[in-house]
């Protein structure tokens, strides 16, 4: 057998599927074989793969034994000349394997090679190719010269920047996300190291070959597409701890003493710094918007209460009055915005009306319920409800003019979306985008079937659907209808065709997504921090911004609610030090009372699970069950439901049954 192609998937089922679509394409002129090690997912991935794909090997942990530990499992099982560690968010082009072989065929001297990637709106990934981390080369990251200096051979040496990304290359460092591995080098140096879960084991890899006389080459005359971070958010706290700590084990495997004293400092001053920026970044994107509105509505109220007692009513009011009133009269119509959902994106004006109304009436019953020394002005209610509604609708629609993609209105954002592929495939993927409940303001048709050549237009009960012009037209398409998003259906495009496609687009700030073959997701990625996008059919999905929002209130009022009950709950607590730092995380929004289980026995201390958003959960919906044992079926029936019909108080139901069951000492 020529190649083994080894998947090691972890919760990305539709990724995974248009991944297999894309391999199998790939290796139908070559002897091959593909083995998927699952990790343990609860998204449906293996039943996904059983059904769909029952030509691929299926390995399937009952836990997540990480990257290199599952990699290992696939290798083991393996029979190639050659391996292929591939990541399950990647697209190869149906040439990718042939070509890979044929180079290093004729490269006897090749240990491993990679190719060039491109993230999911065609942009080169630059960890296509990389050296050596030493320490040198991690300052000038650490410390942004690499950012600020790309191409230098001395500040850019992370990313080989210097390098024409179009050439082949001889290069330190392969991503693990496509790495194409001689067997026999791995008999010889020995699998992955299992000391890393994730990240840092491609370094390791890399440096291996190399120090046994092998050459790892960066190979660009074949692409694949890989979204990236779809398991990981870049930007997390987490994700900061696991990559540099994963730096710091190399070190100390690699390097002099020395030197790795000197690399694990540096490291350690790193995700101090990184893990302070993620933080920082995080509370300001949730809270910039709030804070500006708190602001503004606080100094208007404030304006307009000097000029009520000077001009008006000629009465001084209680300056420490005054401010505590206003204080909490922002903070409950802000808080009612929140509920009716006007910090939502895109921006609907009328739900922040909405929420100003409710919070006035609250105020205005509160107020009537005060004793009279605390009723000092309904009139400024009122006004300041004027100035409230004013100022924030305002806002929006000032920043909207000026293009700020926070303050976007709704309307303003229906997409303009082009679908390539045969008609047969558009009408599904049409149908699909309907069912998804997908804002589009043109949906049109590009086809790549020649006999559609001629100008012609067809209606449904709903919408209109538009011949559009040719594949090869497509540039001119875009232009003129001034499409803002194409998805590819890869039933009848190629790899190749779309690849080259976005390549041609990318600085037309064009958004791209692939439709895989008779799946319910269309998928895609619009920049290299974000994970990928999905457009998929739910009911009433726990992703839904309305119950993400209704979630975060339930996650918020518990915490505050432990809080209070502290005194009491440290004594009946199993472990108290853990659930206090649970509580505060979820307060700062890095976990949620409520996240998916994994499919083992759910038992003992707290434990983090996956949830649908990303964000670890401390009990799951199998939480709710007395049993001790509880089946991986029922377990991933049971997170199913939760995600797919969410309702809120299931939480409540799980939260308290939970601590029961989980955290409570019995005596």
């Amino acid at each position: 057998m020529k190649l083994s192609i080894i998947i090691v998937n972890y919760n990305v089922e539709h990724f995974l599927e248009q991944c297999l679509h894309s391999v199998l394409k790939a290796s139908k002129n070559i002897s091959s074989e593909v083995i998927i090690v699952d990790n343990s997912s609860v998204d449906g991935s293996v039943a996904m793969v059983k059904n769909k794909f029952p030509e691929v090997k299926l390995l399937a942990n009952e836990k997540n034994v990480g990257f290199s530990r599952a990699n290992n499992q696939g290798i083991k099982e393996s029979k190639g000349e050659y391996i292929l560690l591939l990541n399950p968010d990647t697209v190869v082009q149906e040439d990718t394997f042939e070509k890979t072989i044929k180079f290093m065929d004729e490269h006897q001297d090749a240990g491993a090679l990679g190719v060039m990637m491109l993230d999911g709106k065609g942009n080169f990934l630059p960890e296509s190719k990389r050296g050596l981390p030493t320490p040198s080369v991690a300052f000038y990251k650490v410390f942004g010269l690499s950012a600020l200096f790309p191409k230098s051979k001395i500040f850019g040496k992370y990313h080989l920047g210097h390098l024409d990304k179009n050439k082949i290359h001889e290069v330190d460092v392969l991503a693990g996300a496509f790495m194409l591995i001689r067997k026999s080098v791995l008999d010889k140096i020995g699998l992955l190291d299992e000391t890393f879960f994730m990240y840092g084991e491609d370094i390791d890899l890399s440096y291996r070959i190399i120090l046994a006389g092998f050459k790892n080459y960066y190979f660009p005359e074949t692409r694949i597409i890989h979204y990236k971070g779809e398991s990981t958010k870049k930007s997390s706290v987490n994700y900061v701890l696991v990559f540099y700590n994963a730096m710091a084990i190399f070190a100390k495997k690699h390097f002099a003493k020395n030197q790795a004293k000197m690399f694990s400092l540096l490291i350690y001053f790193a995700i101090a710094l990184r893990a302070t920026m993620a933080i920082g970044k995080r509370f300001l994107k949730q809270l910039f918007v709030p804070m500006l509105d708190a602001t503004i509505l606080f100094a208007g109220l404030y304006f307009i209460k000097n000029y009520y007692e000077h001009n008006v009513k000629y009465v001084a009011y209680p300056e420490k009055l005054v401010l505590l009133a206003f204080g909490l009269y922002v903070f409950v119509w802000l808080f009612s915005v929140f509920l009716s959902g006007g910090y939502e994106k895109p921006i609907r004006l009328q739900k922040i009306a909405r929420g100003i109304f409710w919070g006035t009436g609250i105020i205005l019953i509160t107020y009537a319920l005060l004793p009279e020394e605390y009723r000092f002005s309904r009139a400024l209610i009122l006004i300041g409800t004027g100035w409230a509604t004013i100022a924030m609708l305002a806002t929006r629609m000032l920043f909207h003019l000026f293009g700020i993609e926070s303050f976007m209105l709704e309307g303003s954002t229906s997409k303009r979306l082009a679908i390539a592929g045969s008609e047969e495939e558009y009408k599904r993927v049409f149908a699909l985008l309907k069912e998804s409940s997908i804002k589009t303001g043109l949906v049109g048709f590009v086809s790549i079937e020649h006999a559609d050549d001629g100008n012609w237009q067809r209606t449904t009960e709903k919408q209109p659907e538009f011949f559009l012009g040719r594949f090869s037209q497509l540039q001119d398409i875009i232009t003129i209808y001034k499409i803002d998003e194409v998805i590819f259906c890869s039933k009848n495009l190629s790899a190749v065709k779309i690849i080259d496609a976005m390549s041609a687009f990318v600085n037309m700030n064009i958004e791209f997504k692939i439709a895989p073959p008779e799946s319910l997701s269309i998928i895609g990625s619009n920049s290299i921090d974000t994970a990928g996008d999905l457009y998929a059919i739910d009911i009433n999905s726990v992703n839904k911004p309305s119950n993400r929002r209704k979630k975060r209130i339930i996650d918020v009022l518990f915490a505050m609610l432990f809080i209070s009950l502290l005194p009491v709950l440290i004594f009946i607590i199993k472990n108290p030090i853990a659930f206090i730092e649970n509580i505060f995380q979820v307060l700062l929004g890095f976990k949620t009372w409520v996240g998916e289980a994994q499919s083992s026995t759910l038992k003992g201390e707290i434990q983090p699970y996956p949830l649908v958003q990303g964000v670890a959960g401390i009990f799951s919906p199998a939480d709710s069950l007395k049993a001790n044992h509880i089946s991986p079926e029922v377990v991933q029936r049971l997170n199913k439901i939760y995600a797919k019909d969410y309702q809120i108080w299931n939480d409540v139901n799980i939260i308290l049954k939970g601590i029961g069951n989980k955290l409570i000492r019995y005596y």
